[in-house]
């Protein structure tokens, strides 16, 4: 699936964050909720694993995690391992905030007259908590979910999809991420990947994944902003 908006003359730019490990401090609730729910079903992990697989879609991070251990779940053990995670994650969400910077380049952005949309590989009972964190309306603002797109990162679904919504050419958007999916996915549409060190990746691996640049956070990014978005209108 891809944007087929023609190009726009004006090259107007947007900006399209991930939501967790990019915006909020959730990544490591994340962990620790799978941890949870797969401890429920007697499936033993480390919890780094786990970590490195956050951020993809939840049906291939489950196809992989499965995969470590060798066992083969029925759709029944799937689904009570996603509800369980959903109920563990909401017990975290208290601990989610923000990160530095977050709320601040949302507000630049607007200021500066640049369109912003979050794409979440997260559902939007998840996805909901970080929202309400950040202080962002999914009613007012573009906020595509999981539940909205038929792949999820590394497939470049939601980030197209968000484009659309703002009708800009994805090619002409800049893909704001943590991990390695993100940038994954960006290189796919033709977008220009940024990563975040905030979720745990490391520069050379985001770079490795197709990142231009990678920043330590969105007030990193905030404060070298003019190296990526110097033409605003």
């Amino acid at each position: 699936m891809m944007n087929d908006l023609p190009a726009d003359d004006g090259f107007r730019t947007a900006f399209l964050f991930d939501l967790d490990g990019t915006l909020v401090d959730s990544v490591y609730q994340h962990v620790l909720a799978w941890k949870t729910a797969l401890e429920a079903e007697q499936i033993p992990l480390s919890v780094w694993r786990i970590h490195r697989r956050i951020g993809m879609s939840g049906g291939l991070f489950m196809d992989q995690l499965l995969r470590e251990v060798k066992r083969d779940l029925g759709p029944d053990a799937v689904e009570r391992l996603q509800a369980a995670h959903a109920a563990a994650y909401h017990d975290l969400g208290a601990s989610v905030r923000p990160l530095p910077g977050a709320r601040e380049i949302i507000a630049a952005l607007d200021e500066l007259g640049v369109r912003w949309a979050i794409a979440t590989s997260g559902r939007l009972e998840t996805a909901s908590i970080n929202l309400a964190t950040l202080g962002v309306d999914p009613k007012s603002a573009i906020v595509v979910t999981r539940d909205q797109v038929r792949y999820a990162k590394p497939d470049p679904d939601l980030f197209v999809e968000a484009a659309r919504r703002l009708q800009i050419p994805i090619q002409q958007t800049i893909v704001v991420g943590y991990s390695v999916w993100d940038m994954l996915a960006a290189t796919r549409c033709r977008a220009l990947g940024v990563g975040f060190l905030s979720g745990g990746y490391g520069s050379e691996e985001l770079e490795r994944a197709g990142a231009l640049r990678v920043y330590d956070d969105p007030a990193d990014l905030l404060f070298h902003l003019d190296e990526i978005c110097s033409r605003h209108r």
